[in-house]
């Protein structure tokens, strides 16, 4: 971010400063925008596995850059510092950036992650939907997690909301209707449909015995729900390699207890009863429930794209646009 120059905005516009080199990068306009805040629940820690997986493995220029101090209650929501001996170190300052990425294919992406905010909701909210009009994004898709009584031993379910039916419908394992404590990412979902923009919410769900702890499958699990929505091919690899490791360990727990394998194999029967064998579409898995690797799914995500290509081809040619 060094030697780039931002220019200021007036009211809600000036929550942020925007990057003068991309605001007029024309493979920007019409794309799609994922979203991921931290602060809200993050079972399994799965948005801080996605956020740094996303921001270690693809090239990320910012193009807006929130004024955090504006957004951030520090005292209710301490930054960590580190006190080396006698010094200190490594201060971990909150931010809220919306970056341009590029995927695997070369397909760019815009990506808003960063602190939730605890403050001006409001204010936020309409600085998104003014960024989301200005960049005319197609889609957006944003993930968070939540506990749930499930087992880590059946394929992981999540719960998708939104205003798309293709990338909704047949998916949730669970519906409901209940009144939730809201994220951000809630409001700026509930603001986007209203306003007619294309919006898919991915809840996905922990087991609740492993909420607290980094479950690298899950955050797979939103990974690849993202991609398949937004048409991109987002890294995973390293994460279903430390997801292998971790079920490793599960399963030597499980089998080291005899309490914890009750309580495994009731959750287990809870599952079976509930799903009763009802198949769920899903925009990942395969037959065998299983989910694709990189190079599978970099292929259906072409061939994805080249069957669009052609629609757009076949509706120019018969004078459609």
């Amino acid at each position: 971010m060094n030697n780039i120059e931002y220019t200021p905005f007036q009211d809600h516009e000036s929550l942020y400063a925007l990057n003068e080199q991309l605001i007029d990068a024309e493979d920007l306009r019409g794309t799609n925008l994922l979203m991921s805040f931290t602060g809200f629940s993050d079972a399994g820690h799965v948005v801080t596995q996605i956020a740094a997986e996303l921001g270690e493995e693809l090239t990320g220029d910012p193009v807006a850059v929130f004024d955090i101090d504006q957004l951030i209650d520090y005292r209710s929501r301490r930054p960590r510092i580190t006190f080396t001996e006698d010094h200190l170190s490594d201060y971990k300052a909150p931010s809220l950036v919306l970056y341009r990425m590029v995927d695997a294919l070369g397909t760019p992406f815009l990506y808003l992650t960063g602190n939730e905010p605890d403050l001006q909701w409001e204010r936020f909210s309409l600085a998104v939907l003014g960024l989301v009009e200005r960049f005319d994004v197609n889609l957006v898709a944003w993930v968070h997690s939540v506990p749930m009584p499930v087992p880590h031993t059946r394929p992981i379910g999540a719960t998708v909301h939104g205003n798309r039916p293709d990338l909704i419908e047949g998916i949730s394992a669970w519906k409901t209707t209940l009144e939730i404590p809201s994220a951000i990412g809630h409001v700026l979902e509930f603001k986007l449909a209203a306003a007619h923009r294309n919006v898919v919410g991915y809840a996905i769900h922990v087991p609740h015995y492993l909420s607290d702890a980094e479950y690298p499958p899950a955050a797979v699990a939103g990974l690849e729900y993202l991609g398949a929505a937004a048409s991109l091919m987002l890294p995973s690899e390293r994460l279903r390699e430390a997801g292998r490791a971790v079920e490793r360990q599960i399963t030597e727990q499980v089998e080291g207890s005899t309490e914890v394998a009750t309580v495994v194999a009731n959750l287990e029967k809870q599952y079976d009863e509930h799903t009763d064998g009802t198949a769920r579409r899903s925009l990942l898995a395969g037959d065998n429930d299983e989910l694709p690797g990189a190079d599978e799914l970099g292929a259906a995500v072409e061939a994805y794209l080249a069957s669009r290509d052609s629609g757009k081809e076949d509706d120019t040619e018969s004078g459609l646009s």
